[in-house]
């Protein structure tokens, strides 16, 4: 089988790495008043983080049309792929893998597997680099499902916001808006779960937020075992790198990279977040 690997953009993989690893990717898209930028295409990140300082308002997100995702998935099996893996942002964030899901349904010629991460950003596209290099190896799409399944097992990902507003008026945080008023003045810990974010732990400030994330991670990270870690930030990339370079000093068996939170996931995290998703590989 040729298997064709789809992500949507929210995986911020660079189009250089998309590039080399044959992975095709469905933008996003943010609004700003009557405009639309899709992500990774018509806008930077840096351009992005510029233009929110420079509205009053925030930018709304827009999911991919299933008419754009079906376009691509016909165009996959023009050229010759039998199946595709589609891995998108967390079904619980967003409706782009049930938009996939009806996409299956219409395109003939192509066998499509929906793969909901269950996460986002970096976090999501460690799934998808994995999955392009299994392609890349010839395996069909059964035994790169299986695999896929099988990283979600150890997937973890922790996230600094550092202004909670953004995913409350977004309505991306999980919660009661008494639990939400009660976390708007501290530096709260979120995380994934069952699909959703929702507040992990609240910590009074941006250090000690830090430092807790760091001890959720070396809980994994001291057994010794391989680790494939990201720290993900939002318009902070000094911070970023020094967080890497801690991480890879103090554990030899972690390989650490740098990523960001993009514009539809910054919108609604906000600049200044910090996060680090890690799994074994």
């Amino acid at each position: 089988m040729n298997v064709a690997v789809i992500t949507d953009s929210t995986s911020y993989i660079p189009q250089t790495i998309r590039n080399e690893m044959n992975i095709h990717m469905i933008p996003l898209s943010v609004v700003f008043g009557t405009q639309s930028y899709q992500e990774e295409t018509d806008i930077t990140t840096e351009e992005f983080y510029k233009k929110v300082k420079e509205n009053e308002q925030l930018p709304k997100t827009s999911q991919p049309s299933i008419g754009l995702i079906t376009e691509k998935l016909k165009e996959l099996a023009v050229k010759g792929f039998d199946q595709a893996i589609f891995i998108t942002l967390s079904s619980g964030i967003s409706g782009t893998f049930q938009s996939v899901v009806t996409a299956e349904t219409i395109v003939e010629g192509i066998e499509v597997h929906p793969f909901d991460s269950e996460i986002s950003c970096m976090a999501q596209g460690f799934y998808v680099l994995e999955a392009a290099e299994m392609a890349a190896q010839g395996h069909d799409a059964e035994p790169i499902i299986q695999r896929l399944h099988a990283i979600k097992a150890s997937m973890r990902a922790v996230f600094m916001a550092d202004d909670l507003t953004h995913l409350h008026r977004g309505g991306r945080l999980n919660g009661t808006q008494a639990l939400i008023g009660s976390m708007l003045q501290v530096k709260p810990i979120l995380h994934f779960e069952n699909t959703k974010i929702v507040p992990y732990e609240k910590i009074r400030t941006k250090k000690k937020a830090l430092k807790r994330i760091n001890q959720l991670f070396e809980e994994d990270a001291v057994t010794g075992v391989p680790i494939k870690a990201t720290v993900i930030h939002a318009n902070r990339e000094a911070e970023a790198i020094e967080w890497k370079h801690q991480l890879e000093s103090r554990f030899e068996n972690v390989e650490v990279t740098v990523s960001y939170f993009g514009p539809v996931i910054g919108t609604h995290i906000g600049e200044g977040s910090l996060g680090l998703g890690w799994y074994k590989p």
